[in-house]
This record gives C-alpha cells, structure tokens and sequence, in this order.
C-alpha cells in the first residue's frame, strides 16, 4: 500500500476499568470515551464474580477492590447510565457468573429500548482457565460446560453480533505459561467448548460454521516481542487448521482468529516503575505490528499497576498510547511487513510444531477437562512459573531496575505514595450493603420467589438457563440469589492447586543455607516446622502462593496449602488442627487489611498469639504500618522476588519466636 492510500481501520482502543460503585465506575467510563476510548472494558469486583452478594462473610473486604459490584439491575442501570448499549462494544471479564451478567445486561438493554440483535460485545465465558489461573469459578466443570454452551446456544439466534465466550490464554500467561503452552492449553479449551456445543444438538449443524467463527479469544503478549508476535501468526494458522480439519468449517469467514489482547501484567515491576511504560509499549507492537495476526481489541495496564489501582489519568496514558501507535505511525497503511521472512516463518512453524504435540497430548488424555480434573495443566503451570522465577533470581532472565541496573534516581512519577494510586474507602463496602438491603425491601418478593424457582427447575431439567436469568434479573433477584439457587443444583468445585505433586528441586549456596536452617529449627522443634500458606478472601490469584508453597517445601517444610477462597476463621481452625509454625496469607485483591485483621483477631480469641504470620501481596506502603500494629512479622510486596531469601526470613522467624516463648 502506499502512502496515500487510506489506512486501515485501527482496533477498538479499550481501557480495563471499573471499582467502587457502579455511579463512579459509569462516570469513569464516560470520561474514557470522550478521550477517544472506542469500546469499554468493564472490570467486576470479585463477589460478583463468584457469585455473593456484598454482605456475604465471604465479600468482607472485597467489595468494590478490584473492579464494580454490581449486586442486581439497578447497579447495571446505574453502571451504563446514559451509555446507549445498542452503539456500544462492551467487554466483560466474568465467567462463573457470566450468565447472569450477561442477562442483566440484556435487561438493561431492553430497558433502554435496544434491538438486542444490534448488540455488540464480549464475554469472557471461559470457565477451563480459571481452574488453572484467576480461580473465579463457582462449579464443577461438566456443569461450567453447560452454561458456557447454554449461552453460546442462546446468543446465536439472540443476540447474534455478540461474542459468547473469549477464550482466555492471557491469564494462563499470567500463570507461568509458556508460548507453547499458552497456545496448547488454550486451543485445547476451545475444542472442548465447541465439542460440547456440537455434542449438544443446541445448533443444528449447518449453522455450526457460523457458532465456530463467533467464538473468539483473549490474550497476552509478553516482552520478548518478536516470539510473541510469532505465536499470534501460530495461533492464526493452528486456529484455521482446527477449524477446518476438526469442525469442517469450509467458510473463511468463520476461521479467521478473532481475538483481544491486554499486553502483560506480570512483568511490570514495583522497582522503577517508569521502564513499565517501554515495556507495555514493545508488548502492544507483538499484537499490531503483523497485519495477518493484529488484535481487534486492545487494552493496556497502567505504568503503576504493580503498585495498586491506576487513576484516569494513568488510563489515558495508555489510551493515547493506542491512539499515538494508530494514528500518528504509518502502521496501518501497509499489508503484513513480516510474509515471506524466514526467520519468522522458521520461529512460527517451530511453535506450531510444538503445540500440535501438547495438543495431542491433551486429547489422549480426554481433553481439556480431563487435563485440568487430572491436574496436568495446573502442575505444568506451576513448573513452568518456577522455572521462570529461577531464572529471575539467578540472573538468567535480566529485568532491568530488578536484578539489573537497580541504581536509580528518585521517580517523580511515583514520589506521591499513595496519591499516585486509586484507594478504595471501606465506605464503599458499607454503603453498597445498606444499598443491598433497601433494594431487597423494595421488591416484590412474590415474584423473586417465582423467578428463582424458574431458574432452579431450568438448572435441574437442563433446560437453557438465559431466559430465566433474564426473567429474574427484571424481577430484582440478586447476584448473591442466582448463585445460591444454581449452587445448590450444581453444587461447588475445589480444582487441584498443582502445588503438591510437582518434583523441583534447586541449587545452590542460597537454598542450601536455608534447608540447614530448616533441620536445625527441626531439632529444636523436634518436628518438621509446618508452614500454612492461606488464600483469605475471594482473591483468586494464587501464582505468588503457589510459589512460596513451592519453594518451602523444597527447602524441606512441611506445607499446608489448599488453594484459594477460605474464610478468616478456615484458616485459623486449619492452623489448630495441623499445628502449625508460621502462616503466610496471600492477598492481592486490596482486600489486606480487613481479612488481616479478622485472622488475628481470630488467633488471639484461639490463643494462638506465638504463632508468626506474614503477608504478601500489592499493600500500599501507607498499608505497612497499620498491618504491624495488627500484629504481622513481615510483609513482602512484588519488589521481595527473591523466594529463597523469603522462605529463609520465614525459617528465622519461627527460631526466633521458639526462642522467645523457651525463655
């Protein structure tokens, strides 16, 4: 093309975002919009992922930390107020309550007089990977499966323009994933989404083509840019050839690899936070710069998400980022600059080689699902993460301001503390109860009662379970309401935590030093020191858990982990019952300081006040304070990466409190 023709037509600029109240989240999302943003991402605190309501004691701390609570449809009207839905490309990060999120949207949308054939969006929908990363799930897979399939069944003849479910390698990524493996697992999850909905009878066959090329995908790209680059061509060429040789898709059209993209999390860096802007740069160019695999959506973390919730401002930043890449480059007035290099070819026909083989894999074990039940995909993520830790802390994999060029001037960026980041008042929390509690009074409860008993005899009789989500958003039913209901049909889900069935063991001076330091605290305990790694909260995001637990074990502690999602009070009676040395709490939600708080004060009413605990997590500095004073021996934030260093603190600090209570 030369450079007077016209450009092609950019992607939809998106920013994640959504926290507080659905008021403040919607006014956020205008401001966006008017700076250009062209689709919105909408970001859901974590009951409303899981399905609670705000009052439930599992939603103490979480509400509104992560993204918006939206506990019925006056929060969705409130969320989309004066946001014409027929005009607008929506995304939204849900998927065990994908459902009902998606009926309240479809309600509001009637409200508002929308043609919900004219709907244009996105949900998330891809149950398969939060067993292996993010942890919002609510049930058993084979049920996960039926809802997936149910919405993708109902939204073809629906809501037809609308992406039913995404699937979502950027989190397995997150999660330690390699390129092979984040284009295997995810592919894997795909083709057991779409055997599922064949194997269904809900879309008669000869439509099947046009369900295969609504199905659609969301990634990461990491900052080794060229390989990532190389793997969206792999993913555009596996995706093509599964279509046409599993599924028969004859059709072009309903081939092609649809998909969205947020550029990497994991490798922004608390330490000089500012080379975070490069990297989320080189990261955004592995999604646009090859025209055969260009992402149809982007959205880019803020420079400061290592540090806690971004401001618009920081937002716009990297909206006009987008906006800089697509409007003031010549990016789009050329054809793809990468056909016919042959040391791109060689790099993508190496991936597609090596992911077919884990495919095949993964089909002889008997698909995704299988591959997840039997633990597989989580422990090779696990493996995978700590490989790229070790890496990291030996100084094999350089991250510049973390073990290279650590000297630094002081960033003006990030001198501010916590004005440099959005906090969340505990206030949200309470006024969305009170909220909660005045929305129940004011239904009519005869019809909530009809309406969740329609839901539960769709859910037991296996019938499509949309229009009675839809039925029973407009009659006021509650998020925490249409979870219970189906909970108790389909019951809850615990998926395997990959932790304790992995075989990794390090070298070195460090590690060495510290397994010498667990056999002498053996000696003097006269019991292997027993270390309890808890998840409190809804906060699904494990890989830091995962590690520590790791890393302990290898160097000879006994750990207790069971994964994600327990109450304060679990953790406690957990610690009674194996009689444990230490407890570690990961959170990452924001949510540190009222779950820190409830777990000490349960220790102290247990007398368990000998017993150390320390946190880990994204905790403001200002934070720091407050948690020592609630009695926590250490704290270590993502900057504390060195893992072996950590587990040693741990081990001294068990000596020094054995010492103390001796004497």
């Amino acid at each position: 093309m030369s450079d007077t023709q016209k450009p092609d037509r950019p992607w939809i600029f998106r920013t994640y975002a959504g926290h507080s109240t659905a008021a403040a989240s919607n006014a956020l999302y205008r401001g966006n919009l008017a700076k250009g943003q062209t689709g919105l991402s909408v970001a859901f605190d974590l009951p409303t992922q899981t399905g609670y309501d705000s009052d439930h004691v599992l939603a103490r701390g979480e509400v509104g930390k992560v993204g918006v609570p939206i506990s019925h449809i006056g929060d969705m009207r409130a969320l989309f107020d004066q946001i014409p839905l027929e005009d607008m490309n929506t995304s939204m990060t849900i998927n065990a309550t994908a459902p009902w999120l998606l009926a309240l949207y479809a309600a509001v949308a009637d409200e508002q007089g929308a043609d919900r054939s004219k709907l244009t969006g996105t949900v998330q929908n891809d149950l398969i990977k939060e067993y292996l990363s993010r942890g919002t799930y609510i049930f058993p897979p084979d049920h996960s499966l039926r809802l997936i399939t149910d919405i993708i069944s109902w939204t073809y003849k629906e809501m037809p323009k609308w992406n039913p479910t995404n699937i979502c390698s950027y989190h397995l990524q997150e999660a330690g994933a390699t390129p092979v493996q984040e284009l295997s697992f995810a592919l894997a999850i795909a083709c057991e989404v779409l055997d599922r909905v064949k194997a269904s009878g809900a879309i008669v066959p000869d439509d099947f083509p046009k369900a295969v090329g609504r199905i659609s995908f969301f990634v990461n790209a990491g900052i080794r840019f060229v390989t990532e680059l190389c793997k969206m061509r792999a993913f555009v060429d596996l995706w093509d050839e599964i279509c046409r040789e599993r599924y028969g898709v004859d059709d072009e059209r309903f081939r092609r690899f649809r998909y969205g993209v947020q550029v990497n999390s994991l490798g922004l860096t608390e330490q000089q936070p500012e080379n975070n802007v490069y990297r989320i740069l080189l990261e955004t160019l592995a999604v646009t710069l090859s025209k055969k695999a260009r992402a149809r959506a982007v959205q880019l973390p803020a420079w400061n998400e290592a540090l806690g919730l971004p401001r618009p401002w920081d937002q716009q930043w990297s909206l006009r980022m987008q906006q800089v890449l697509a409007f003031e480059t010549d990016l789009l007035q050329y054809g793809d600059i990468f056909d016919g290099s042959e040391v791109i070819e060689a790099k993508v026909a190496a991936l597609k080689t090596q992911a077919r083989a884990e495919l095949q894999k993964i089909d002889a074990m008997g698909g995704a699902v299988a591959a997840v039940e039997s633990g597989y995909m989580k422990e090779r993520l696990v493996a995978s993460n700590t490989e790229r830790l070790k890496a990291i802390e030996a100084g094999e994999q350089t991250v510049i301001g973390v073990n290279a060029f650590t000297e630094s001037e002081a960033s003006p960026l990030s001198a501010g503390g916590e004005d440099n980041i959005v906090t969340v008042s505990d206030n949200v929390e309470y006024e969305q109860i009170e909220h909660l509690k005045t929305w129940r009074k004011g239904r009519d409860e005869g019809e909530v009662r009809a309406a969740l008993a329609a839901l539960k005899s769709a859910a037991e009789e296996g019938g499509n379970i949309m229009e009675p989500s839809i039925a029973a958003a407009k009659a006021g039913v509650t998020t925490g309401e249409w979870g219970e209901t189906l909970r108790s049909v389909f019951g809850e889900y615990r998926a395997p935590t990959g932790v304790n069935t992995i075989d990794i063991s390090s070298e070195g001076d460090d590690i060495e030093q510290v397994r010498l330091a667990v056999a002498r605290l053996a000696k003097k305990l006269g019991a292997t020191p027993r270390f309890l790694v808890g998840k409190p909260g809804l906060d699904g995001h494990s890989n830091g858990a995962e590690q520590i637990a790791v890393r302990a074990g290898d160097c000879n502690m006994e750990v207790i982990y069971e994964g994600i999602r327990s109450t304060p009070a679990e953790i406690v009676e957990a610690a009674i019952s194996e009689g444990v040395h230490v407890i570690g709490l990961s959170i990452l939600s924001g949510s540190h300081v009222p779950l820190v708080r409830d777990v000490m004060n349960k220790m102290r009413e247990k007398g368990l006040d000998h017993v150390p605990v320390v946190v880990g997590g994204i905790i403001p500095a200002d934070d720091e304070a407050i948690l020592k004073q609630l009695g926590i021996a250490a704290i270590y934030r993502p900057k504390d990466y060195e893992i072996t260093g950590i587990i040693g603190d741990v081990v001294a600090l068990v000596d020094k409190r054995t010492d103390e209570q001796a004497a």
